[in-house]
């Protein structure tokens, strides 16, 4: 357990920080831009597991959570001068934990209708909304990947992240007898 005692240090009052292991940056970095996008995406899902009154989900939302803060730390570590430490590794199994939950929500849908919009109820649009900052998160890692190290579980765990959120949304908005709204296409 690691103990705040001061939430302020000043240090970076002008725009730089530290990493992992005190190698300093600039705050426009792409380094944290990668950690930072996945941090709000931990910031949205505290908002939907809020939201949520399905405990399996809740239980596996407050996990990923866990796994993000980990995949935060290996975002947050220059492993050309800093070694990664364990709290900066995902846990093994976890990119099939995603999976199989991806699985086990999609038998509950008929086959492909269309192009899903984000919406229906205010807890699928909060997963929706999750989705999207969690594709932005990939993209930034991927960005960071093209000039740093960046282990390919990371890439993997995030982009699976994504397809969880869009079929839990798809199950909150079953569970709830909402309807999907199905894109329609005006350009005729």
């Amino acid at each position: 357990m690691v103990k705040i005692t001061k939430v302020y240090t000043r240090r970076g009052d002008k725009g730089m920080t530290d990493l992992v292991g005190g190698v300093r940056i600039e705050k426009t970095h792409p380094r944290l831009e990668a950690y930072g996008t996945v941090d709000e995406l931990s910031a949205q899902m505290g908002m939907l597991i809020a939201m949520l009154n399905d405990d399996e989900e809740k239980a596996l939302l407050l996990r990923i959570q866990n796994n993000l803060f980990n995949v935060c730390s290996h975002l947050a570590t220059d492993q050309s001068q800093t070694p990664l430490y364990p709290s900066a590794v995902l846990p093994e199994g976890e990119i099939a934990v995603v999976e199989e939950a991806i699985d086990r929500i999609n038998v509950l849908f008929p086959d492909f209708q269309g192009f899903v919009l984000p919406g229906g109820t205010t807890t699928a649009a909060q997963a929706h909304i999750c989705r999207t900052v969690c594709r932005r998160a990939e993209r930034r890692i991927l960005t960071l990947a093209e000039t740093a190290t960046v282990g390919p579980e990371i890439v993997q765990y995030v982009n699976r992240l994504s397809d969880y959120l869009f079929v839990l949304a798809k199950k909150i908005n079953f569970n709830a007898g909402q309807s999907e709204i199905i894109w329609q296409n005006t350009c005729k």
